[in-house]
């Protein structure tokens, strides 16, 4: 099973492009990088890969200073003419192996441009404070994510979902279909094999082996970016407890009824957040652009991907009964999920969403996820219940210099206008149903643009 993943359009931008440089697709493992490049490979008459886990593959890197004696190698152990570069793709696949493979990337731009070059890897920040002189300049990135919604949607071929969500404003008729889908797609989560397994399935009860693999996957990983045993078992302790803290903000010391120390836990989080395993995602406290994080208070936990949580929380059998998933897992599930869902739209640069803090006495507030749009920074809170109770967007709304303001829900799309209950400043906000994660920067710009007090 081949899926759609809208990365597609960024890898035919690349193909197209007459100055090309050899890319780097970054990402965390299991999220589909190789299925990803084995598909695109269709486009070209050749295709060769090296797997730099495989020592026959990796001996062309020991072997051979040089990347034209690597590809002149490589055309003659695969029977491919030498005036066939432009039409032959290469793709280095687990390229942390070897930090000379990564360093020679800027000289098969410099020597042999005409070939295209496709590396991948995880782990990658890791492995690159190894690499004496990184070919700076001379490589494109691109990030994979696991699938979100509107991937997910490809995946089922679903036509009639597909047709209404990228109608803008969604129609009324699609809401019950896409609340639906959504559902079963915050369950299961959007790493590939989960999601190849359950649509040929439909089982959930098939998954829980796969979910035990990639994250025993993920454990086994830790001697490759743990520094000594000492940080291995201070990374091992996060990752057994740190679902338990999904989508709440943490301290590091005695993180998860420990004993280790901030520092201890504080390098540990940091090199899972290099492998994209568990991010740490920082708040802002200003209301007006740029937004900028605020690496001295606290931060919150955001997983890869959140089917990976639901099963270490074991929760997805609770979720399925749920008219109103914002009441999964005490409120955290679904602003985890839309975080998710906005991180996997950031393929050109790796960007992690903010969420707003006002932390004085008596006043405390906190919004979920801020967005900026031109010269606004949006409030986005993530609940049902009445306009009334969403007092944290109201302290925002009240010390920004604008009027927008939106929630994301299980209920239909609408625009309304209130007023803050203590300053009695009016509003607009604009009720978005939550399984609309992947368009929001799409909503937010027609909200502002065609509505005004």
């Amino acid at each position: 099973m081949n899926f759609k993943r809208h990365i597609i359009s960024q890898l035919d931008s690349w193909r197209a492009n007459p100055d090309r440089k050899p890319l780097l697709l970054r990402g965390a493992r299991q999220v589909g990088k190789t299925t990803l490049v084995n598909d695109f490979a269709k486009n070209y008459t050749h295709y060769i890969v090296l797997n730099l886990e495989r020592p026959a593959h990796l001996r062309y890197f020991i072997d051979f200073a040089d990347a034209k004696t690597i590809v002149e190698a490589l055309f003659a152990a695969h029977s491919i003419p030498s005036n066939q570069r432009k039409h032959t793709l290469l793709f280095i696949d687990e390229i942390q192996e070897s930090p000379k493979a990564i360093a020679l990337l800027r000289y098969f731009y410099e020597d042999v441009p005409e070939l295209h070059v496709i590396a991948a890897g995880s782990l990658l920040e890791h492995v690159m404070r190894k690499v004496k002189s990184f070919p700076v300049g001379r490589v494109t990135y691109l990030y994979v994510h696991p699938l979100n919604f509107l991937e997910y949607l490809e995946a089922k071929e679903h036509i009639g979902a597909l047709a209404g969500i990228h109608k803008l404003p969604i129609p009324n008729y699609a809401h019950p279909l896409l609340k639906k889908l959504f559902h079963e797609y915050a369950i299961i989560g959007g790493m590939p094999e989960v999601v190849k397994s359950y649509l040929t399935t439909e089982s959930l009860s098939d998954l829980a082996g796969i979910y035990e693999g990639i994250w025993a996957a993920y454990k086994d990983d830790v001697e490759k970016y743990a520094h000594n045993a000492t940080d291995a078992r201070v990374i091992r302790h996060v990752m057994d407890t740190a679902h338990l803290y999904v989508d709440q903000r943490v301290k590091f010391q005695n993180f998860g009824n420990s004993n280790y120390k901030s520092r201890e836990v504080g390098e540990a989080m940091r090199n899972l957040n290099d492998a994209r395993i568990i991010q740490l995602i920082y708040p802002a406290t200003e209301t007006t652009p740029p937004i900028r994080p605020d690496l001295k208070k606290s931060p919150r936990l955001q997983f890869l991907d959140t089917g990976l949580v639901n099963h270490e929380l074991n929760i997805q059998a609770d979720m399925l009964t749920l008219e109103d998933l914002n009441s999964a897992y005490k409120g955290a599930i679904i602003p985890h999920l839309i975080t998710q869902e906005l991180i996997s739209l950031n393929t050109l640069q790796y960007k992690q969403p903010n969420f707003w803090v006002r932390e004085k006495a008596q006043s405390s507030a906190e919004v979920d996820i801020i967005v900026q749009y031109k010269d606004k920074i949006l409030p986005v809170e993530i609940k049902s219940g009445k306009e009334g109770k969403l007092k944290s967007l109201h302290q925002f709304i009240e010390q920004a210099v604008h009027p927008y303001a939106i929630r994301l829900y299980a209920g239909a799309f609408k625009i309304e206008q209130h007023q803050t209950p203590t300053q009695k400043k009016p509003y607009l906000l604009m009720n978005l149903p939550y399984y609309l994660g992947t368009r929001l920067p799409e909503y937010i710009a027609y909200f502002v643009n065609n509505h005004q007090l």
